[in-house]
């Protein structure tokens, strides 16, 4: 098992430069990790910097609130496409869910899948501000909006990824949607857990470590 194809190589700070960003495509290129995960403003220089190589881009869109309208998401993840983005993962509306509008949420992810056609979708649920019945209502409403991914967390909340979360979406999703675990990961024993549970793509900024401590484990 390549714990590297796992991985989306994260770097969303608000602080991060663009020398920031062609590190983080550097360091992608050179661990070929499955994609590195910016802010849709780095899109281009990102796609620029990886060239031909297999290391994709994915972008958030309505980061990390997901409180704006349906119209500003699909606006952002449109231009990110066409800026050279092959995977969109977009905030929820939490306050919608919060409220038991599960005809807007619905709605909200629907038309932003429907807008960037087969670009692959993930929907951040943040798991930190959901029941766990929010959770499971969350992955089912993912399923019928036909998104692609449910991803834990933007890693901005109160906390990130849970076990006890992805077992719970793991249960909710079966084999319709793919799982991201993301927030907080940052060593290679708990990545492999999540992969072992039935994850199949790690949201980090330790992929650089996770890869080193790898290497070393394996030369002893």
């Amino acid at each position: 098992m390549e714990l590297n194809r796992y991985i989306d190589h994260t770097l969303l700070i608000a602080s991060a430069t663009e020398a920031d960003i062609l590190q983080l495509c550097e360091e992608a290129l050179k661990y070929n990790f499955y994609s590195v995960c910016i802010n849709s403003s780095f899109v281009a220089i990102a796609k620029q910097a990886l060239g031909r190589s297999d290391v994709k881009v994915c972008t958030v869109v309505g980061f990390p609130l997901g409180a704006m309208s349906t119209e500003a998401k699909i606006f952002e993840a449109k231009k990110a496409i066409e800026q050279g983005a092959s995977e969109i993962d977009m905030v929820m509306n939490i306050g919608r869910l919060k409220s038991n509008n599960h005809v807007a949420v619905l709605k909200d992810i629907s038309n932003v899948k429907r807008a960037i056609g087969l670009t692959p979708l993930k929907v951040i649920l943040e798991i930190s501000e959901l029941s766990k019945n929010e959770i499971v209502k969350a992955c089912e409403i993912c399923i019928d909006a036909k998104a692609d991914f449910v991803k834990t967390s933007t890693g901005f909340s109160k906390s990130g990824a849970t076990f006890t979360a992805v077992k719970i979406m793991k249960k909710s999703v079966k084999d319709q949607l793919k799982i991201k675990a993301s927030g907080g990961i940052r060593d290679v024993e708990t990545a492999l857990k999540y992969i072992e549970i039935g994850v199949h793509r790690i949201g980090t900024s330790s992929g650089v470590a996770m890869m080193t401590s790898q290497i070393l484990h394996s030369t002893y």
